[in-house]
């Protein structure tokens, strides 16, 4: 079942309270009918959609709900995450601090940091010059801080400087 289909199912006030109602601990036909305030032929229909749905089972324990449901729409709706780097050892760091295509912390560990600078460096074309403006916009992408990797390129040896104008070494 995916999102939409598990909205659907309780986008109706009277399945969502029906399934609340079984949640809760009902477990009857009656007992749901009494907690949900609704009357028997509407959680009648209720369960059957529900039921018909997967969202609820029935045994002779009684109605249960699939709360499992929920979990399973949101992983199937998650988009496969792509690898930053085919390597796995690398593509785990930069995972740990690339987010959204945005830099969410600097690491600590050198041997972290020189992983996250070498992938943010591919912003840059080999060779080209580009002024300082341009850097700054370009590294504003991924991190407010644009003068810290700015910085941090440089003294890695990633980015050149000369004269306010950036290259990336071939």
């Amino acid at each position: 079942m995916n999102a939409d289909q598990l909205c659907g199912l309780l986008a109706e006030p009277s399945r969502l309270r029906a399934y609340s109602a079984i949640v809760l601990g009902a477990t009857t036909p009656e007992q749901i009918a009494g907690r949900a305030g609704l009357p028997a032929p509407v959680v009648t229909k209720a369960l059957q959609r529900l039921t018909k749905g997967g969202l609820i089972a029935a045994s002779r324990d009684g109605f249960s709900a699939d709360e499992s449901a929920f979990k399973d729409a949101v992983r199937e709706g998650r988009p496969e995450r792509v690898p930053l780097d085919p390597d796995p050892a690398r593509d785990n760091v930069l995972k740990s601090f690339i987010r959204d295509g945005r830099l969410t912390h600097f690491p600590t560990f050198p041997e972290k940091l020189r992983v996250v600078l070498e992938y943010l460096v591919l912003s840059f074309e080999t060779g080209r010059a580009y002024p300082e403006t341009e850097v700054n916009e370009i590294l504003n992408r991924w991190h407010p801080d644009h003068a810290a990797l700015r910085r941090e390129l440089i003294e890695a040896r990633l980015l050149d400087r000369e004269n306010s104008v950036y290259t990336r070494p071939r």
